[in-house]
């Protein structure tokens, strides 16, 4: 078996006696995709920022290719890639300078065309950034994480803010990254993402690593291949749902509860009947195939979906506060010329 691309052993990271990341043992297998998930402040990025070289910790070790970063610096930077969140271009360059630019950084790199065609934007390839959509500048910003050619490649949030069309032209992207035998370690908010992209899971809370696997195995875990939703009027105690035979979990959500279910064609009658006997009547009710977003509503108290909205808020603010900039620039520029 080879070498992991990434190993972690009792990684610690603490700001002013705060345990952002506190103990975290993990290993990437070279050819991975490899997700990191957790609700916001369990220590996502300073995890991946410490990965990457960004951030020293304050006690363990953490290896790639087998390498410490300590007196390997040059080495590992030319091997990997980065995709952050957000990344601030220059708005008056065109796509290929943008890309070319990026190129000149490292020793061992891809042709500016072949950057762009990987990420379906050489037809865009004459135009300034200013003039891209929110996915085409996302696009470019991974080509030019993707023109040193890297043997691993960090995606943090790659998605989030874009529409439904441009984040699964970004799936694709990934596809044939990992087709190409790439490692890649993602960072997410999106459930539906990290089940479809990722061959391994570790979520996160509290600095932590509380469960890993991959999809398949972490949404076993729950006990119920199926999950109902049901909501009541009036509300029905918790604790009838979770008595009721072929329920392996009661997890709360709005407005009721996610029941964690075997065997559903006989479950359903029986919560039906609960509520009858409780004197309510069904506000909702309905069934499904459980997801890892009910994996992590159980492991960590919290829908992803809370997580997405907060994600969405901050980057919409950021967007907002980066308007503001170029509007109050462009007014004292105006000022100034008169």
């Amino acid at each position: 078996m080879s070498d992991p691309a990434i190993r972690i052993r009792g990684l610690v990271k603490r700001f002013e006696g705060v345990a952002a990341v506190d103990g975290v043992d993990l290993e990437v297998r070279a050819g991975e995709c490899f997700g990191i998930l957790g609700p916001n402040g369990a220590g996502k990025t300073t995890t991946i920022e410490i990965l990457e070289g960004l951030k020293q910790p304050t006690a363990g070790a953490v290896e790639l290719f087998g390498l410490p970063w300590r007196g390997h610096e040059r080495e590992l930077r030319s091997r990997i890639g980065i995709a952050l969140q957000e990344t601030e271009l220059y708005d008056k360059l065109s796509v290929r300078e943008t890309v070319a630019l990026f190129r000149s950084f490292y020793p061992r790199r891809l042709e500016v065309d072949d950057a762009l065609a990987q990420v379906d934007l050489i037809e865009k390839k004459a135009a300034w950034v200013e003039k891209l959509s929110g996915g085409q500048k996302q696009r470019l910003a991974i080509a030019c994480a993707l023109v040193c050619d890297p043997e691993l490649f960090f995606l943090d949030e790659p998605t989030t803010g874009l529409d439904p069309a441009a984040r699964r032209s970004l799936w694709e992207i990934i596809g044939k990254l990992r087709a190409r035998g790439r490692t890649i370690v993602l960072t997410t908010h999106y459930m539906e993402e990290a089940e479809k992209l990722c061959d391994r899971i570790a979520i996160l809370q509290k600095g932590k690593v509380i469960a890993l696997g991959t999809p398949r195995e972490l949404i076993a875990r729950l006990g119920g291949d199926e999950i109902i939703e049901v909501g009541s009027d009036p509300a029905v105690a918790a604790e009838v749902f979770a008595a009721l035979p072929g329920v392996a979990a009661c997890l709360p959500d709005a407005g009721g509860f996610r029941l964690s279910v075997r065997g559903i064609h006989e479950t359903l009658p029986r919560v039906i009947d609960a509520l009858r006997q409780n004197g309510a009547r069904p506000s909702r009710l309905a069934t499904r195939t459980a997801t890892l977003d009910d994996v992590f509503v159980k492991l960590t108290g919290t829908s992803i979906g809370a997580e997405e909205a907060k994600a969405a808020e901050a980057a919409q603010a950021v967007a907002q506060s980066a308007g503001a900039r170029v509007k109050s620039a462009r007014r004292d520029k105006g000022e100034a010329t008169r």
